[in-house]
């Protein structure tokens, strides 16, 4: 009979003790906001990509991209790279677009084209005030897309 209380008494500290870290550990996980919700959200990001497709579709240098679109193809735009962007950072949404390699065939992307385009992204990152971890975050996931939008020679 000693033993048996012995055996079950070990045998609740090990259960309470469990309980105490996987307690713990939630709350640390759950005080872990994605980038996503860091950002503000859907209305945020949806906000801020509207703002940088505008300055692409305002870009001179950027014309012979974008040049002759019409509101509904910008539009459309704007509603795919939302969906990629919210999907990227962590957000609820699916991005419905071809791959970034099949977006950019053919379109003769070169890295200063890609860091053009970068420089509306920071650009609008600091008119909307993202803060710099946020923004090192997303900079950094869009720059990890350079090998598949940049054509190779």
């Amino acid at each position: 009979m000693a033993r048996w209380i012995v055996r079950f008494k070990t045998m609740c500290v090990t259960m309470v003790c469990s309980i105490v870290v996987l307690g713990i550990a939630g709350k640390s996980l759950a005080q872990e906001k994605s980038l996503y919700q860091r950002l503000g959200g859907y209305d945020a990001v949806s906000a801020v990509v509207g703002e940088f497709a505008d300055r692409l579709f305002a870009d001179q240098k950027l014309g012979p991209f974008f040049s002759g679109w019409s509101a509904e193809k910008q539009g459309r735009f704007k509603q795919l790279n939302v969906l990629l962007v919210c999907n990227a950072t962590g957000g609820p949404c699916t991005y419905i677009g071809r791959t970034m390699t099949a977006s950019h065939q053919g379109m003769g992307v070169d890295d200063t084209r890609f860091d053009q385009v970068a420089g509306h992204l920071v650009a609008t990152l600091v008119k909307f005030k993202v803060p710099e971890k946020e923004k090192k975050e997303l900079l950094d996931i869009i720059g990890s897309l350079r090998g598949q939008i940049v054509e190779k020679k």
